[in-house]
């Protein structure tokens, strides 16, 4: 199934192998899945209690694995509550214990093994009150070296939900003393992109980032809602603040929003900010494709030029360098549309010298500009969980604030043009080479008489497991190419990125050895599919 379909799933918190260090810079708990038998490190705020949700759990899935799950749950129940009527432990702790969470069942505090569970996505928001944000940032004793078995995105399987990095709440009873030290219980809950996000989302953190002549990175909280939270590590975290909306979702910014290009990641994103409550106008090459928005309630917009005049803040995500600046200065364009006032925000992943171009143009109009391209592909954009890497007009960040929470999980703030557009180059060129590397690996496993599934699963239970690696070798596994992440636009940001280290004199030898399997990709005709697809540039 596609991740996020998952049911809750319950589980305990046992001691870790001696020899099976944490994570590091993660708050953890080793966890062992009821009915499974599996194993995997969760993060603190991936724990949601067991009994007040159990009934509810139990109604909406109905799978044998589930309610066996749920039976040697409450088998374990039984033996604790056993345990705990023959002992005369009467410490400050228990006494505490059976005052906050009688009604959740009677077990000692004292216990080794704990309950626990997953939470991923955004856990289910009845209500906007009671629920407060876990920090998700901590240094961890002794945990100096990566894990040896299992991670965060351990592999997925049968039976077992899987984890992914998206941050999470736990009620507001469940303290973050509470459950390091006391008894937790409870479920994983699947994402849904129809649910309601908080005002100033718990699951969405804004990054600022202050050019200082410090090494050190500064972040500094952008909005009333949101408030900055001094880690163990020394380094700032910003997360939400405990007051949000009284239904539990964000407020929409009530400027008019315009948005040029639905393609795979705008179509996404125009979806999300509908959902969301924003007034958007929507313009694309092909008309077509605005016809479903245009159902949903966007308004159609007829050019460029037209739908920049009409908004207040228009959003353009565009293909190339080439794509973005024809929007912006051609034939009833971006720019004819701006006056002072006026703002553009390209999210296009581009080149540093074309974004800090059109910025130019922009304001010289009188008009304010930020770059803000995305990390992520048609799945997250979808699911509204990209990352958003932002520079320029720090006020017009300020202002797009409740757009980027509709359309992302977290947004950084990079200060002057032209750095977001790098350091996406930066981030893009690391994913394309580790997906020709994957790639690679999974030939040779073919040529030399490996299975590749084996191959797969052994990654999986390393190091490097994580959603991409899993996912993009099920598409090769399966041969299903359908592009999240079109083959001919990594090839394009490797070009920019190689390009980018030519003007500072820097080798990327890794990047330009991969550029060239992308291009023999393309010219076997994989452009229009998936990044996965270079795949077939190994194929002899």
């Amino acid at each position: 199934g596609k991740l996020g379909r998952y049911p809750p799933w319950p589980g305990k918190i046992v001691n870790p192998p001696k020899d099976l260090k944490k994570p590091r810079g993660k708050k953890c708990f080793f966890v062992k899945f009821f009915g499974t038998e599996d194993h995997a490190w969760i993060k603190v705020e991936q724990l949601k209690p067991y009994h007040p949700h159990k009934e509810e759990m139990i109604k909406i899935n109905k799978g044998k694995r589930f309610q066996q799950a749920v039976d040697a749950v409450e088998e374990f129940l039984r033996k604790t509550k056993g345990k705990d009527q023959a002992s005369s432990h009467n410490s400050t702790e228990e006494k505490n214990r059976r005052n906050s969470s009688e009604e959740r069942g009677k077990q000692s505090a004292g216990e080794e093994k704990r309950k626990a569970s997953l939470s991923e996505g955004k856990v289910k928001k009845g209500t906007g009150e009671g629920k407060k944000r876990v920090s998700s940032v901590s240094s961890e004793r002794g945990s100096k070296s990566p894990l040896k078995r299992a991670q965060d995105q351990s592999p997925r399987k049968r039976g077992r939900p899987p984890k992914d990095e998206k941050d999470l709440t736990v009620p507001e009873s469940s303290t973050v003393k509470r459950v390091m030290t006391g008894t937790v219980a409870g479920f994983k809950w699947p994402p849904s992109v129809s649910e309601p996000l908080k005002d100033s989302d718990p699951h969405f953190h804004h990054f600022l980032l202050s050019q200082t002549e410090k090494p050190a990175v500064c972040y500094q909280a952008i909005t009333k809602k949101l408030k900055v939270c001094e880690e163990e590590t020394g380094s700032t975290s910003i997360q939400a603040a405990d007051s949000t909306a009284v239904n539990g979702s964000i407020t929409p910014t009530d400027k008019k929003i315009g948005f040029l290009g639905l393609g795979l990641m705008g179509s996404g994103i125009v979806s999300n900010l509908l959902k969301m409550g924003h007034t958007v106008t929507v313009w694309n090459r092909t008309a077509e494709k605005c016809d479903l928005f245009i159902q949903e309630g966007a308004r159609l917009g007829r050019t460029p030029a037209e739908v920049v005049s009409t908004c207040d803040i228009t959003f353009a995500c565009v293909s190339d360098p080439k794509a973005a600046k024809d929007l912006v200065l051609g034939p009833s364009g971006v720019l004819q549309g701006i006056r002072p006032g006026k703002c553009y925000v390209d999210m296009s992943t581009v080149d540093a010298d074309t974004v800090t171009e059109l910025a130019q143009v922009i304001v010289s109009r009188g008009g304010r500009f930020l770059e803000a391209p995305v990390s992520g592909n048609q799945q997250l954009s979808n699911d509204g969980m990209l990352v958003i890497l932002a520079a320029g007009d720090r006020g017009l960040y300020e202002d797009c604030s409740s757009c980027f929470q509709a359309m992302g999980k977290t947004s950084f703030f990079l200060g002057e043009v032209g750095n977001a557009a790098k350091m996406m180059l930066i981030v893009n060129m690391v994913q394309g080479s580790f997906m020709a590397t994957i790639a690679e690996g999974l030939t040779l496993a073919q040529v030399t008489g490996q299975s590749q599934q084996t191959l797969l699963d052994i990654l999986n239970q390393g190091q490097l497991a994580s959603i991409f690696l899993d996912q993009k070798c099920q598409n090769i596994l399966q041969g299903n190419f359908k592009p999240d992440f079109y083959l001919k636009y990594i090839q394009k940001d490797l070009r920019l990125a190689i390009a980018l280290g030519d003007s500072v004199n820097h080798p990327t030898p890794m990047a330009a050895a991969a550029n060239e399997v992308y291009k023999r990709a393309k010219a076997l005709d994989q452009s229009d599919n998936d990044m996965s697809a270079v795949y077939r540039a190994y194929i002899h």
